[in-house]
């Protein structure tokens, strides 16, 4: 089992999860964060950080989609171990349906 960050954060980009993370295996895209599957040591930690509601374990049915996205980006986007702040806007797209087909972003974040 792994923790994997799903639509939610697209946009939102809370990073309280950063901050608990013991084994920093979280990536940073342009407008999301992933979990990198094979660093992850399914502490469970981060779930219950995210304001938006975004991590799960990929043991919940579903999350196959999401394993994929965090696998590929975790290996493309850069590492991120320091807390950052989120978009001034994440309150107003925390919820919203669709997220990936509407906004997700490919292009790597700045990382530390």
């Amino acid at each position: 089992m792994t923790y994997v960050v799903t639509d939610n954060c697209i946009k939102c980009k809370y990073m309280d999860c950063i901050e608990v993370c013991p084994v920093d295996c979280f990536y940073e895209g342009e407008n999301m964060l992933v979990i990198h599957p094979d660093e992850c040591i399914d502490c469970g930690v981060c779930e219950p950080e995210c304001p938006a509601e975004a991590i799960k374990p990929d043991t919940e049915p579903g999350l196959d989609k999401w394993l994929q996205v965090n696998t590929e980006y975790a290996e493309k986007w850069p590492n991120i171990i320091a807390k950052k702040e989120p978009p001034p806007d994440a309150k107003d797209y925390d919820g919203v349906e669709d997220k990936f087909e509407k906004y997700f972003s490919a292009e790597p974040g700045e990382g530390d």
